[in-house]
């Protein structure tokens, strides 16, 4: 509905419109002298691109139903997952919107691209959730299960990597996400050559999951203050392999924590 975005951004006066019982101050009114951030900017219909447009080069709005301009002091951050240079060739999108939009323009490359981030954000949601959902404890994650979780594509990027944990807690029993607590898409858990073809798909999980085994069984080692016997029973592995790592580890020049 083009008037409630139009309300929404620009806001409306008593009366403008059938149930606009009172006047609203819309979001560029409300943040002015400070920063909006406008998300899925590809998405905005073209009139109010038009609109935009006029804000963006007035820096004023007019309330719909309003009689007299309010000025704006205010900075505009737009986001779009779209292709809006595409957009502009199939006559979805303004041109000149695009060229008073980008002025200064931040890439955000998927999650795929940067998969040395999972564990890190993987053990933050994990901390999270857990935390929500009153568990005092959060559940470990295993090599096996780091692993899974760097091999699969994401296509949903950080916010499916957030649910796949807050459902792994909810479906955790123990002291570790169990086997079948990380549900992945089998399709996407591809991993690809990268944009510049430097590494395989083979070669870039062999060395991302052994760095990935490697920082857990550090951490987890942190965790316990030194304790092999309680990190081992936390990581779901003998003592003995977590022995037989951790020299592996010492010898590849490697801090181990000691009792």
């Amino acid at each position: 509905n083009e008037q409630l975005i139009d309300s929404e951004l620009f806001g409306h006066e008593r009366g403008a419109f059938t149930g606009a019982y009172g006047a609203h101050a819309g979001y560029f009114e409300s943040a002015n002298g400070g920063t909006i951030f406008l998300d899925e900017i590809g998405d905005l219909p073209l009139p109010l691109q038009a609109r935009m447009l006029r804000v963006l080069d007035q820096r004023e709005i007019r309330r719909i139903g309003g009689a007299r301009p309010v000025a704006l002091d205010i900075r505009v951050i737009a986001a779009t997952h779209r292709d809006l240079v595409s957009m502009i060739r199939q006559g979805r999108f303004r041109e000149d919107l695009w060229y008073r939009l980008n002025v200064c323009v931040l890439r955000v490359p998927p999650l795929r691209a940067h998969r040395s981030d999972i564990p890190s954000l993987a053990q933050f949601f994990l901390v999270a959730k857990s935390r929500a959902m009153g568990v005092s404890s959060p559940p470990a994650l295993t090599p096996e299960q780091a692993e899974k979780l760097c091999q699969h594509n994401w296509p949903g990027n950080v916010r499916e990597l957030e649910n796949t944990l807050h459902r792994a807690v909810l479906l955790s029993t123990g002291n570790e996400i169990g086997e079948d607590a990380v549900i992945l898409d089998s399709q996407d858990a591809v991993i690809n050559r990268n944009e510049n073809g430097v590494m395989t798909g083979a070669e870039f999980v062999g060395n991302t999951v052994a760095s990935v085994e490697r920082n857990l069984i550090i951490d987890t080692l942190k965790h316990t203050m030194g304790n092999r016997t309680t990190a081992a029973n936390i990581l779901g592995i003998s003592i003995r392999t977590l022995r037989n790592k951790l020299k592996q580890y010492q010898n590849e020049g490697f801090d181990i924590p000691e009792i």
